[in-house]
């Protein structure tokens, strides 16, 4: 089957484990999602199926005709695959792709936080607060040497823009699964805002088992 749905973060909150210990827990609402084309090997070179989500009314001429077979949906997303014989065009897929005890990845886009400096964007320590310094706590120091090279070598730490970045979450144990309301519940923390677009699949990196 599919390796991954399309959906939105819901929020966080807590749960009780069977032994009594408080779990941190993150609601995922994923899905339905339609599959809404099969690319082959003989045709596209590769073997995947496209899956749509979340309903809208504003499409264009091109995107309408696209998704004829199908209801209007807003997010489109491919997913590899093997198994093509077991789908079609128009099938939906829901929650029930997952199941509790196993682990998954999550892909979303982290918060904006706009331009920061180095102390929060890299966690820079800042300059000494005594000893004459006045006006340099919180700035980067020394980027490079002067003479050679001259200039601030790339990839140089320093303030710009911070989050609003793509992120994937690797592992995160399903502790719920709803079907009936498109839910699944994972330990911890997802990236991005409530009701931000994530992706949820099948943990591609599975844990070494303990001797």
């Amino acid at each position: 089957m599919a390796e991954g749905l399309l959906g939105r973060k819901r929020g966080m909150t807590q749960i009780f484990s069977s032994k009594g210990q408080v779990v941190p827990v993150t609601v995922l609402e994923v899905g339905p999602c339609f599959v809404t084309q099969i690319r082959t090997n003989e045709k596209e070179g590769y073997s995947a199926i496209q899956l749509g989500f979340e309903e809208t009314r504003r499409l264009n001429k091109a995107e309408r005709g696209h998704l004829k077979r199908t209801p209007s949906l807003k997010h489109l997303r491919e997913v590899r695959t093997t198994q093509l014989d077991k789908y079609e065009i128009g099938q939906k897929l829901n929650a029930a792709l997952f199941s509790v005890g196993e682990l998954v990845d999550v892909t979303g886009i982290s918060k904006g936080k706009g331009t920061a400096g180095v102390v929060k964007r890299h966690h820079f320590h800042g300059g000494p607060k005594t000893h004459g310094q006045s006006d340099r706590w919180r700035r980067p120091g020394s980027s490079s040497a002067t003479t050679t090279p001259g200039r601030v070598l790339k990839g140089t730490r320093r303030a710009g823009r911070m989050g609003a970045e793509r992120v994937t979450v690797s592992n995160l144990e399903v502790i719920q699964v709803d079907p009936e309301r498109n839910l699944v519940t994972v330990r911890g923390a997802v990236p991005g805002p409530k009701s931000g677009l994530i992706f949820v699949k099948k943990a591609r990196k599975q844990p070494k088992a303990k001797k």
